[in-house]
């Protein structure tokens, strides 16, 4: 976790820790598994380079391809000085380096943080979100988002990701035949080929749940974060109740515009088909739950 003034969440590193051992442990096996059930070493340091390097350029690129799809631009404090005002509050509170701030011309209301690294990070909001939310409301959205930054969360969601990007070109290398050109003259390729897929099924399903259970901690570990930065989790609820049921009335072609980078919003663009074990973000009531206990905790007297 990164060296700020977020509170510490202990828990938010031991499943971040653990996920990126499972996953590592995951992308060794299959790697392995080319290796000796079709005996192609090229095509499994292929797959481990490829795998490598499309992980790399969504995390070096981050914020770049969030911000396109998005609609997003780079906007400055002449251009936005109350949103500017309010993220270098947030920044000196939180001890952190200022990101780039963007707004996107949605009228979903939403908001997103990503990029590399706290240097080179950028917070996005909507206008819609800009015209359905007050001050406090927009603060606390806003610290939401700067503790994802402060936490490293794009870093550890890219690299957790690219078991389960190796997983999906082994699948495709072999439904192209590319690990199976030697089938004509060995009755055991297509066995072999088969139990490699089977493999990297595997994987790729390990890799698909354990990245939304992370996703998901990681939503209600920001939620905690931002609200004992701002001392105000009830503005942090009320926002996410207001972004919520603005939903039903936001026209479908910007709720698909918005879906391109849905992982990364506070709440999800197009919730309805995702729950449970397949959603990117915990249910509001959850959050919601949370948000009233920091809330009676900070109301409580001192002593």
């Amino acid at each position: 976790m990164a060296s700020s003034r977020f509170i510490k969440d202990t828990g938010l590193t031991v499943r971040m820790t653990l996920t990126l051992f499972l996953l590592g442990a995951l992308y060794v096996g299959l790697v392995v598994a080319v290796i000796a059930f079709v005996r192609s070493p090229g095509g499994a340091v292929a797959v481990a380079l490829i795998a490598i390097g499309m992980a790399f350029w969504q995390w070096w690129s981050s914020d770049k391809v969030a911000m396109r799809a998005m609609r997003a631009r780079e906007v400055t404090p002449e251009e936005a000085p109350e949103l500017h005002g309010m993220i270098d509050r947030l920044c000196a509170l939180a001890d952190m380096p200022k990101p780039r701030v963007g707004v996107a011309d949605l009228a979903v209301p939403n908001a997103f943080a990503t990029g590399r690294s706290p240097e080179r990070s950028v917070v996005c909001v909507t206008t819609g979100i800009l015209q359905t939310l007050d001050s406090e409301e927009l603060e606390a959205v806003l610290a939401h988002e700067l503790s994802h930054v402060a936490h490293r969360d794009v870093l550890v969601m890219t690299v957790a990701s690219s078991a389960g990007i190796a997983a999906g070109l082994l699948m495709r290398f072999a439904q192209f035949g590319g690990m199976g050109r030697s089938r004509n003259n060995n009755s055991s390729a297509l066995p072999a080929v088969l139990v490699a897929v089977v493999v990297a099924l595997v994987v790729y399903a390990v890799s698909f749940l354990s990245l939304r259970l992370l996703s998901r901690y990681r939503e209600l570990s920001a939620d905690r974060a931002g609200a004992y930065l701002t001392l105000k989790p009830a503005a942090l609820a009320t926002a996410l109740q207001k972004i919520s049921g603005e939903a039903a009335a936001i026209p479908t072609r910007d709720l698909r515009a918005a879906s391109a980078a849905s992982a990364l919003c506070i709440v999800p663009a197009l919730s309805g088909g995702l729950s449970g074990l397949m959603a990117t973000h915990p249910p509001l009531e959850r959050r919601l739950s949370q948000l009233a206990r920091i809330q009676a905790e900070l109301s409580r007297p001192a002593g």
